[in-house]
């Protein structure tokens, strides 16, 4: 389907998202979020992609979300609609995300780089949760991954004064994997992406199902779903080309199965 607010390529086995809303800095609307949804489920389904890439501009990842999109909002609008549903299936997505975000990255465009498996950022970079500036609160999974990924009290500091955090302090406290210049911040996302992509599909797939599980479960159970997983994988034919291939000496040719 063409869509109106996000552009999607690809560069097998790289699949690439970005938004495309500039007017708006990349304002998330849900027509925007369901672009963006539907365009990584496609992605899940097609076989010669393994990994994507999610990004926006240079000069903002995404801003947050549409203000005018929820100023008229109620309540019993917003449960009827249930188009938070969409962040669920964001959540749900199989393969690997990479996200590469570049200057703004505020609000819902911030809970939207946090739904992202691995962040480069670029030294412009700012992510924030500023909503309690316009008297409501994170309502996409900002109080909670967050407050998983960087602490307590960094989180509320961060969610309560809706003061942002730059992209050397985000990187300081686990939020981003690396800081980059803004004119490398996208090739190198492609880069860890590729990298990520020659790697065997269904164990790449099972592990990060089980780093998901560790904020969802306790450790003991979360240690019971890493070992079913494990043991999944002695039942694929990657895993005996991976094993071959190590002791033969040889890069693995790896078949997704």
């Amino acid at each position: 389907m063409p869509y109106e607010h996000i552009l999607v390529e690809t560069e097998p086995p790289v699949g690439i998202i970005r938004l495309n809303r500039p007017k708006v800095l990349n304002a998330l609307s849900f027509d925007v979020l369901r672009e963006i949804v539907d365009a990584l489920e496609k992605f899940d389904k097609d076989e010669t992609i393994k990994a994507t890439l999610l990004t926006g501009s240079d000069e903002a990842f995404s801003a947050g979300a549409d203000i005018k999109e929820l100023s008229e909002a109620t309540p019993v609008g917003l449960i009827e609609r249930n188009q938070f549903a969409l962040w669920d299936r964001l959540k749900r997505t199989a393969k690997p995300i990479v996200g590469a975000v570049s200057g703004y990255a505020y609000g819902g465009g911030c809970e939207l780089a946090m739904n992202c498996d691995i962040i480069i950022a670029s030294e412009t970079a700012k992510f924030g949760q500023p909503e309690i500036n316009i008297g409501i609160m994170p309502g996409a999974g900002g109080t909670q991954r967050l407050t998983r990924t960087i602490g307590k009290f960094r989180s509320m500091e961060m969610i309560l004064t809706g003061q942002p955090i730059t992209a050397r302090e985000a990187e300081k406290h686990g939020l981003v994997n690396k800081v980059v210049p803004v004119e490398a911040y996208l090739q190198e996302a492609k880069k860890l992406a590729m990298q990520i992509s020659q790697k065997a599909p269904v164990a790449v797939r099972l592990a990060k199902e089980a780093v998901l599980k560790a904020f969802d479960t306790p450790l003991e159970e979360g240690l019971q779903y890493e070992r079913r997983n494990f043991y999944l994988l002695f039942s694929t034919e990657d895993m005996k080309e991976g094993m071959k291939a190590f002791t033969e000496k040889r890069p693995p040719h790896f078949k997704g199965r």
